[in-house]
C-alpha cells in the first residue's frame, strides 16, 4: 500500500526511484514482492514516470527470497505456486514495463535480489557491490529468470561457474563479465543513477520503451517459458535432500554438507 516504509517510493521530474527497505538485507516476503509489483503498474500507467530507478536502503542491493518468510522449513512449500505468484510475476512485468529501468545496485545482490537487478535495463553498481548467485548454496536452482539473463549477459561458461561455484562476484570482476554497465564510488551511486535516469527520462522515452520491446522480442523470446520451467525445476529441487540440509544448514550458520539426494 501507499506509504509502506518497507517499499520508498520519491519521484524527481521524470524519474521515479522505489527502494527496497526491509531489514535486514532488504529479503523478499511476499507484502514486499506485492508492493512492488503495485509500484510497477502504477509507474507504467502514470505518464509522468518517464524512468525507473531500483535501488536498496542501507547496506544490501537485496539478498533475496526470506526464507523464513516463505514457510518452506517444514518442507511443505510449493516452490512452483510461490514462484508463480512472486518472481515470474515481478520479472515479467519489470521486463515488459515500456520504460528505461536502472538498477542501482547499492550493496549485495543474491538470488531473487540478483534476478531482479538483472532484468533492470542497465545497471549502476557501487564498489562495495557484490553478486552472488545463491540458489545452490541452499540445494536449490535458478529462479527469477537467472537461467536466462546470466549467460545472456556473461556468457554460459562464467555463468556456470557463478552459479556452481556460488561465490560472491565483487563489482570491478562484474564489470570485467558484462554483468553491470558501470562501477562508481559507493558515496557517488545515488547521483550517477539520478542523472543517468534524468537523460534517460528527458530523451525519446516512447522510442525506448519500443527498443525495449524489441530487445525482447529478439533476445528474450522465451522469458515466460523460461519463468515456467524454473518454477517446475525449482519445485523438484525444493524436495531433495540437499535442499533440506542447506536449509538447515543456512539457518544454524554452519556449512552444508551435501549428499547429491
Amino acid at each position: 500500500m501507499p506509504g509502506d516504509p518497507t517499499l520508498l517510493s520519491a519521484q524527481a521530474g521524470g524519474v521515479l526511484t522505489l527502494t527496497l527497505n526491509r531489514p535486514r538485507a532488504n529479503a523478499f516476503d511476499s507484502a514486499l514482492i506485492e508492493l512492488l509489483l503495485e509500484a510497477l503498474r502504477r509507474a507504467e500507467a502514470d505518464p509522468s514516470v518517464r524512468c525507473l530507478v531500483l535501488t536498496g536502503a542501507g547496506r544490501f542491493f537485496s539478498a533475496g527470497q526470506d526464507v523464513s518468510a516463505l514457510g518452506a522449513v517444514d518442507g511443505q512449500v510449493s516452490f512452483r505456486r510461490h514462484l508463480e505468484r512472486t518472481y515470474n510475476r515481478l520479472i515479467l512485468r519489470l521486463r515488459r514495463l515500456e520504460k528505461p529501468v536502472v538498477g542501482a545496485i547499492n550493496g549485495p545482490a543474491a538470488g531473487a535480489g540478483l534476478g531482479l537487478a538483472l532484468a533492470a535495463d542497465i545497471r549502476l553498481a557501487a564498489r562495495s557491490a557484490r553478486f552472488v548467485f545463491g540458489f545452490t548454496g541452499i540445494g536449490l536452482t535458478t529462479d527469477s529468470a537467472t537461467s536466462l539473463m546470466l549467460p545472456l549477459l556473461v556468457g554460459l561458461g562464467r555463468a556456470s561457474e557463478i552459479a556452481f561455484i556460488n561465490e560472491p562476484l565483487s563489482a570491478e570482476a562484474a564489470l570485467s563479465f558484462g554483468l553491470v554497465n558501470r562501477v562508481v564510488a559507493d558515496e557517488d551511486l545515488a547521483g550517477e543513477a539520478a542523472a543517468l535516469a534524468a537523460r534517460l527520462a528527458a530523451g525519446p522515452t516512447r522510442a525506448l520503451g519500443l527498443t525495449k520491446r524489441a530487445f525482447n522480442h529478439a533476445a528474450l523470446p522465451r522469458l515466460e517459458e523460461v519463468l515456467d520451467y524454473e518454477a517446475h525445476m525449482q519445485e523438484i529441487a525444493g524436495r531433495t535432500a540437499d535442499h533440506r540440509e542447506g536449509l538447515a544448514a543456512f539457518l544454524a550458520k554452519r556449512e552444508a554438507v551435501f549428499r547429491g539426494e
